[in-house]
């Protein structure tokens, strides 16, 4: 006669399937973290809570949104990508429960540590972007893939402004956080995009030639972010304009040769277009900010909301899928999520810009973010904490 599983038993092998592989963890772990961060914030400021945080509210809100959301995101894509491009075993088991605890103890250190000393708290939470730096660093070293090396660099430039931001409390550096935020997805958006995109037509028979990737330019506009980066922290406005506006230039470029448009049919796809194009949009408006005085929020959010979390939103949608062995279907509601967050960069890039109402469009927005993120945690929850279909590893 057959055994029936417990609840307990069931527990502890979804607990066990979460730590196989490092984007189940962390995709699931940086979604309720996105779905947390935001009401903690509005209750934090309306006196509803009163968390002990480790700096001030909207400082905790930024960097959590920021580094908390993003470093899980990068964590588990790029741990468990540089895998396959090296064809090195991932890190998993015990390791991998060491690096999230890591992760989720400079969340809970910066939510609840008002009273320990700063140097604890920056310590723990500076620690984790080396260490998944450490970790794909020692794959690409040893598979002598110089390729990937740009993407380590790219991290250690974010690590710089999480530690400036973090030690000097000066939202320069999360602007140049996200300058750096932009220059990931520039990099990765810009490998996956294209190729995912000539393999969609290619797969039905259509002629994929169009779709073009130009070396000498996509190395232009990463360098011309970097450069953006560096004359914004040191201050130098007007050159930050300007290079804003080259960066965004060149990235609008790019994009006309991957050809989104011929995508509009496949959300999987178009997903990813749309959210590169908040790049150059966030990069017109901060270009705007510098030299027109527009509002900062703007191009922040057009940034943060915009191209980080739908990219962000987009490649965990499909990642979750292909690396579980299962069909590139998007689970039932996916689309309206897709649509959800873009609506709420949208409307909170047209609230900072008072096109809408303040009231009105930070209600709208929330509710679209929460939607699309609450969505994926519904549908995606099983996916992440289950064995692949095909019993292999994933």
């Amino acid at each position: 006669m057959q055994a029936i599983p417990n609840s307990a038993t069931t527990d502890a092998a979804s607990v066990r399937q979460l730590f196989s592989y490092p984007f189940r963890i962390f995709f699931l772990s940086m979604t309720v973290l996105a779905l947390l961060v935001v009401p903690v914030w509005v209750m934090q400021v309306t006196g509803v809570l009163n968390l002990p945080l480790a700096m001030p509210g909207l400082f905790w809100h930024q960097h959590e949104m920021l580094f908390g959301f993003l470093s899980a995101a990068v964590a588990g894509f790029l741990l468990t990508a540089v895998c396959v491009w090296t064809g090195t075993n991932r890190t998993h088991g015990a390791r991998l429960v060491a690096l999230w605890g890591v992760w989720l103890a400079g969340r809970l250190l910066l939510a609840f540590g008002g009273g320990l000393p700063d140097w604890l708290v920056h310590t723990v939470n500076l620690a984790f972007l080396p260490l998944v730096m450490i970790d794909a660093g020692w794959r690409v070293w040893h598979a002598r893939q110089k390729r990937q090396l740009m993407i380590l660099v790219i991290l250690g430039l974010l690590w710089l402004m999480q530690t400036g931001f973090v030690l000097r409390l000066d939202m320069t550096y999360s602007y140049g956080a996200l300058i750096m935020a932009m220059a990931l997805i520039s990099i990765i958006g810009g490998r996956i995009t294209p190729a995912f995109s000539s393999g969609w037509l290619r797969q039905r028979g259509l002629d994929a030639s169009g779709i073009r990737m130009v070396p000498a330019l996509d190395m232009a506009t990463l360098f011309s972010m970097i450069l953006l980066m560096a004359s914004l922290v040191t201050g130098w406005q007007t050159v930050s304009g300007v290079l804003a506006i080259v960066a965004a230039t060149l990235m609008l470029v790019r994009l006309a040769g991957w050809k989104g448009w011929l995508f509009r049919k496949e959300p999987l796809l178009w997903i990813l277009h749309l959210s590169i194009l908040w790049v150059p949009v966030a990069l017109a408006l901060l270009a705007g900010t510098l030299l027109a005085g527009w509002p900062s929020n703007a191009w922040s959010h057009a940034a943060g909301t915009g191209a980080v979390s739908c990219l962000i939103l987009g490649v965990i949608a499909r990642v979750s899928l292909g690396h579980t062995g299962r069909p590139l279907v998007l689970p039932r509601g996916m689309v309206l999520a897709f649509i959800a967050i873009h609506l709420a960069a949208l409307i909170r890039v047209l609230t900072a810009l008072d096109i809408i109402p303040w009231h009105p469009g930070i209600g709208s927005s929330t509710v679209l973010w929460f939607l699309a993120f609450g969505l994926f945690l519904v549908r995606y929850t099983g996916v992440l904490a289950s064995p692949r279909p095909d019993g292999k590893e994933g």
